[in-house]
Parts: structure tokens; sequence; C-alpha cells
């Protein structure tokens, strides 16, 4: 019965504002590598790979589904089984779903989450991709991307596309699984160097720098001259409201994350929503847990497009947990070049 070092990210206290790397602490404690007597349902495992997305900044907020201050943070992640408690797990199994910021966590099979009131862990079957993935394209960003384009937008051939946050964890897919659609795909980042990762290397047709860009509603003019059909919203505020203006007939918009408010004391507001109503626009929110059911359609999708080429994954890793409050509060001021990762060990 081994007792050894299990480091863990903890929250100080509730945030308020731009999250810092002092709102969180690394503490050392030691974990007994056995399931306590009784305990059925249970896992014991080893985090190897946890992710960094931008939802968790909401749960640093007092609320009734927010983090506990001095308790670790939670989240997506990927590990090995060492102990289970659960006839459907067994010692050796590798794992994804939803544990603790912390190099050994014991986890409740059948818990309800902050995140998901489904069964929380996905025994990982295919490992000729590397195991990262699982916190990303084979994991919940890519769930997402899947779900919020293909179930909730029904492309057709031919439409325009534009996404924002392009470069990100969910919306590089987005965009990859727009051209995979036969539709024209222009996607919006933060930088030059992911402007030129969106057009160079993702096959988007076209991207742009927000940044750089003083009037958002003629940018989207220049790109869709005949308007937008699909928009897979990512940020929220003044992007959402440039693309109304620009959204064509029975357009779509698929309402995934709207990062540039998570740290806004008072949200910005939406000016331009009558366009919905002459425009016939459909936008609908979505958590991509409520679609977990179609994990295995969406794998028979993805995967025999990875193993192709036709469909690239741009990760961003952080070696080592004492660079977990860096890596995550660097998704808030863009600083991640593509899915944020978090290496806890490569065993």
């Amino acid at each position: 019965m081994a007792e050894v070092r299990n480091k863990q990210v903890v929250l100080k206290d509730y945030v308020s504002g731009f999250p810092k790397e002092s709102d969180m602490h690394i503490i050392e404690g030691t974990v007994t590598l056995k399931l306590p007597e009784a305990s059925s349902e249970v896992l014991l495992f080893k985090n190897l790979y946890l992710s960094c997305d931008p939802y968790m900044r909401i749960l640093m907020t007092e609320g009734a589904s927010s983090y506990t201050p001095g308790s670790p943070l939670t989240g997506y992640g990927v590990g090995r089984v060492l102990e289970s408690g659960h006839l459907d797990y067994k010692k050796g199994d590798l794992v994804w779903g939803i544990t603790k910021w912390e190099e050994y966590s014991l986890v409740s099979s059948d818990q309800t989450t902050t995140t998901t009131t489904t069964k929380p862990f996905f025994k990982i079957q295919h490992t000729d991709v590397p195991l990262s993935y699982y916190t990303g394209i084979l994991g919940m960003p890519g769930m997402t991307a899947y779900v919020g384009f293909f179930e909730l937008c029904s492309p057709k051939k031919g439409e325009k596309v534009f996404v924002s946050a392009a470069s990100g964890a969910v919306g590089q897919l987005v965009g990859q699984f727009a051209k995979l659609a036969g539709c024209y795909v222009v996607g919006s980042a933060g930088s030059k160097e992911k402007v030129d990762l969106l057009k160079n290397k993702l096959g988007f047709d076209e991207a742009f720098n927000y940044k750089e860009e003083s009037d958002l509603n003629a940018a989207l003019k220049r790109c869709f001259p005949e308007g937008i059909d699909i928009y897979f919203e990512n940020v929220g505020g003044k992007t959402l409201d440039a693309v109304l203006l620009n959204m064509r007939l029975h357009g779509r918009i698929s309402v995934c994350g709207m990062i540039s408010q998570y740290n806004l004391t008072q949200p910005e507001g939406v000016t331009n929503l009558a366009n919905m109503i002459f425009k016939r626009i459909r936008m609908q929110g979505f958590i991509v847990s409520d679609s977990y059911n179609l994990y295995p359609k969406f794998l028979e999708f993805l995967l025999p497009h990875i193993r192709e080429g036709k469909v690239m994954y741009v990760e961003d890793i952080a070696e080592g947990l004492e660079n977990g409050p860096a890596a995550l509060v660097g998704l808030y001021s863009g600083r991640n070049f593509g899915k944020q990762v978090l290496v806890v060990s490569r065993e």
C-alpha cells in the first residue's frame, strides 16, 4: 500500500476580473495508492494530461456550480486507472473525462459534475494517435466542434461559414469540418502567426486579425460580400454584434462560448438582435455533454480523417503541474497557440 506525493493546483479564492497565476497555488500532499474500504463506483487514477479550457474561468466566480476555494481545480483530462471499484473499468485502462488538477485522483465514476451530468469517463480504445488528443480533438473540444457545427447548423455545400477564436481548441476543427463539408470558411484570430496558421496549415479560405480591424462590420463585409450562412460563436461581444449585421436569410449561429465576456464585471450588450427577426436567423446555445451519446459516431467520422492527414490539430504543450496556472491564465490573453494542454506525467 504505497503512499506517494500528490501535487495539486488549488484555487485560493473566488476570482473577479481577469484571473491571475496568483489566484492559484501549488500544494503538495500525499495519497495512498489504494481504494478506501467499501468504495464502489470509485476510481483511483494517475493523471497524465489535463485540458485548459475557457469555461473554467466561469467556475472561478462564486456561484452555484463554482469551484471550491482551497480545493483542486477540476476539468477534463486523460488518466490511467490504478484501482477500480466499478465493473466497467479495470486496472490499466486509459480513460478521459472529468478529473482533478493533481497527480493522482480519487473520483466517483457516476459523479454529477459542474460540466456534465452524464457518465464522466470514456475508455480510450484507439492509442495509435497521441494520448493528448483526448483532451482536445478526440475529447470534449472535438465533440463540441462536431455537435455545434454538424448537429446544430446542418451545413450545406457552398455555404459561407465564419468562425471566431478560429485557432483555438474548438475553432481550428470547426474550420476544417466546414472545408470537409464543401463550405467557404473564414476565421478570426488575435495575431499574425495565428492568421498564417489558419490559412497556410488548417485550410481556411481566408482569415483576419481582429485586433487590427477598427471596424469589424467592414472586415466581415470584405470577407463575406454575400453574407454569412453559419457563424460558430466563441467570443461574443462586438464580434457577435457585427456578425448579426452580416448574416444571410435563414442563417444559423451556434453559440459555443463567449470568451470576451468571461472576465468582465459588466458584460457588453448586443445591439443588433433585431436582425434575427427579419433575417429569420436561428441562434442556439448548447452544452456538449448533452450529446455525448454521439461519441461513437463522432469517432467513426473523425479518426479516419486524422489517420489520413485530412484533419490537423495544433497543440500548445505546457509541462508539469507547476506550470498549470500560467497555462490556464494564458488562455484569456490569447497566449496559447492552438489547444492548451498540460502534461502531468508521460509515465
